[in-house]
C-alpha cells in the first residue's frame, strides 16, 4: 500500500509516517521544504509544495492507495481550502479512504444537545478559529461518498506512549484530559492498518 501524506512533518504527522515506513508501507509527502523535511523523513518519496495548491495535492496522490492528513490550522484557512482540492482530487484519482486528525472540539457536546463541544461549556479555548476550521473539514468530508475517519484527541502533549487510550464514536470519553503525540499516532496507524471507523468522528483520550 501507499500513502499519500499530508503535514507529514508536524508532530503526528512525522510520527504516523515513521510507523508506516517501518512496516514495510510506502510513503509520498507533500512538504514545503524537501531538503528540511529529508533529514526527518528518511525512505518517504518528497513532494515539494504547499497543500494549498490543487496541482501539488494532484502530484501527491498519482500512485497511491490511501490518504492520511493531519495538517494542522497554523492560524490559517489551510484546512478549508486545503480539503475541498484534496476531495475532488481523490475522487479523480479513484482514492477512497482518507483518515485525518482534527479536535475533540468538533466532537458532539455531552452537556448541549445539538451542539459540537468548542460551542458548549465543555471547550476551555478562548478562541475557536481552530475548531470552526477542523469542523469546515468534517462538513466537506460529510457531503462527499469517500469513506473517511476523523481521530478527534483531545489535549495532545509531546510524550511518548503511556497506555492503550479509550475512544468512542462521535464524542469524547467521559473524563478525557488528555492523549500523547505517540499515542494518538499509533491510534491513527492502527486505522490505516485495520479501519474500523468508516464515515465517522472518533474521540480519543486516556
Amino acid at each position: 500500500m501507499k500513502i499519500a501524506v499530508f503535514g507529514g512533518t508536524g508532530r503526528v504527522g512525522h510520527k504516523v509516517i515513521k510507523q508506516a515506513l517501518t512496516e514495510g508501507f510506502l510513503v509520498k509527502a507533500l512538504v514545503r521544504d524537501v531538503q528540511k523535511a529529508s533529514l526527518e523523513l528518511k525512505g518517504a518519496e518528497l513532494i515539494e509544495g504547499n497543500a494549498r495548491n490543487k496541482v501539488d495535492i494532484e502530484r501527491t496522490l498519482q500512485g497511491c492507495d490511501l490518504v492520511f492528513s493531519s495538517l494542522n490550522t497554523d492560524k490559517t484557512d489551510t484546512l478549508s481550502v486545503a480539503m475541498p482540492h484534496l476531495v475532488e482530487t481523490m475522487i479523480k484519482e479513484n482514492v477512497t479512504r482518507i483518515i485525518s486528525i482534527g479536535t475533540a472540539g468538533i466532537l458532539n457536546s455531552r452537556l448541549e444537545a445539538g451542539k459540537y463541544r468548542f460551542e458548549s461549556k465543555e471547550s476551555k479555548r478562548t478562541t475557536t478559529f481552530a475548531a470552526e476550521e477542523h469542523l469546515k473539514v468534517l462538513q466537506t468530508l460529510q457531503k462527499s461518498n469517500l469513506d473517511w475517519t476523523i481521530i478527534c484527541p483531545t489535549y495532545l502533549p509531546d510524550g511518548p506512549m503511556e497506555r492503550e487510550p479509550r475512544w468512542e464514536i462521535d464524542y469524547l470519553p467521559a473524563g478525557g484530559k488528555k492523549i500523547t503525540v505517540d499515542d494518538t499516532a499509533l491510534f491513527a496507524f492502527n486505522e490505516i492498518k485495520n479501519p474500523r471507523f468508516s464515515r465517522k468522528r472518533v474521540g480519543i483520550c486516556y
